[in-house]
């Protein structure tokens, strides 16, 4: 049977003095005798006394613990970004609470009521793909939780955000693709009523137009998993005139993509280009290997606990919003034509107009500046 912990009526009992003389003694109250210190601690630590945090946070309104509402936890980005904020929390001494919706927007309503009960003193959460109502947020705020958005946002709620440069992301590595010989480019992206959906679509279309290329909305499709991926792929391969490459809205859809390709006996990339959005650790193992942008999840992480906790300790007071933009970069392997050319460092560098300064050879990869 589990030992019930000690608590402070228990020493106050065992000593017979008054709990509020054993909470003083352990607090190294100035108006308690250096005698009587000395006994509670020593009894407290005999009997392995630790204080309750709870309660004392409920006593000085501070439980130091941050609330966070994210999508999914096995997700490789996600779980880059957690990380990020828990050696952030950690730093700036506090605690986390996560809660996962698993991109379900009921489930995202109920941790947001959880941390509510919970008072956290503050909250970050990027949104599940489900959600289009979006007021238990802002019952967060309406109670004076301070909130960070990160990644997917609620545009109609006016707080701090942290996110990635998904239109120039999706832009660059398009462009890419364009420049490296590719010109029916199919794009699988996710709903349209996230905001990093939207960016990244602008991003695609946008590079095609500017390199003078038609949008083909027969190449777009809602797309964002690795089952959606196994259908849809076989439907644009069967096309009379079929994508030579595809750009994919995360890393897992582009592995369905490319498992779809090499089943249909097409080479990648000779034939057929695939690009995917995340540069996770499937991007490493995959065969070939996974040309993708990187998010920097972990700095999104970091830079989303950072504003909390500043917006927390009254740093920044007042109703300024702040928002911070990460930018990514395009990591190029072996499922794009660039590849081939690896031998070739100054041809690569006239075909893609880039400076010496711009590439970074890594491991078998290629990394392009974010601007580029």
């Amino acid at each position: 049977m589990k030992k019930r912990q000690i608590t402070i009526k228990d020493i106050a009992k065992a000593l017979h003095i008054s709990p509020s003389t054993v909470s003083r003694s352990l607090a190294d109250h100035p108006d308690i005798s250096q005698e009587t210190k000395n006994i509670v601690n020593a009894y407290a630590r005999e009997h392995k006394y630790k204080p309750n945090a709870l309660a004392l946070s409920l006593r000085t309104n501070n439980t130091k613990t941050i609330g966070v509402i994210l999508p999914q936890i096995v997700h490789y980005f996600f779980s880059s970004v957690l990380s990020g904020i828990e050696d952030e929390a950690e730093k700036g001494g506090y605690r986390v609470i996560i809660c996962q919706s698993n991109e379900n927007y009921e489930k995202e309503v109920k941790g947001a009521q959880a941390l509510l009960e919970a008072r956290v003193c503050g909250v970050l959460a990027s949104v599940a793909k489900t959600t289009t109502i979006y007021n238990h947020f802002q019952e967060l705020i309406d109670s004076d939780i301070p909130m960070v958005f990160f990644d997917r946002i609620c545009t109609g709620i006016l707080t701090d955000r942290v996110v990635v440069d998904d239109y120039a992301g999706v832009c660059s590595a398009v462009e890419y693709l364009i420049r490296s010989g590719c010109r029916r480019i199919a794009f699988f992206g996710s709903p349209s009523h996230l905001a990093i959906s939207n960016n990244r679509r602008m991003g695609y279309e946008d590079a095609l137009r500017k390199n003078g290329l038609p949008v083909d909305k027969e190449l777009i499709k809602i797309c964002d998993n690795y089952t959606e991926a196994l259908r849809l792929t076989p439907e644009l391969l069967s096309l009379p005139n079929r994508p030579d490459a595809f750009f994919a809205v995360n890393d897992e859809t582009a592995i369905g993509v490319l498992n779809v390709v090499k089943a249909k006996g097409l080479r990648i990339p000779d034939e057929v280009s695939i690009c995917g959005f995340t540069n996770n650790s499937l991007a490493e193992v995959s065969d070939p290997l996974l040309t993708s942008v990187d998010q920097h999840g972990y700095e999104l992480g970091a830079i989303a606990m950072r504003l909390l906790i500043e917006r927390l300790n009254g740093v920044r007071d007042g109703d300024r919003i702040v928002s911070k933009i990460i930018k990514t970069n395009l990591v190029v392997r072996q499922s794009t034509t660039l590849k081939k050319w690896l031998p070739k460092t100054f041809a690569l560098l006239l075909c893609m107009n880039l400076n010496r300064d711009d590439v970074l050879f890594r491991n078998n990869s290629v990394c392009l500046s974010p601007n580029k």
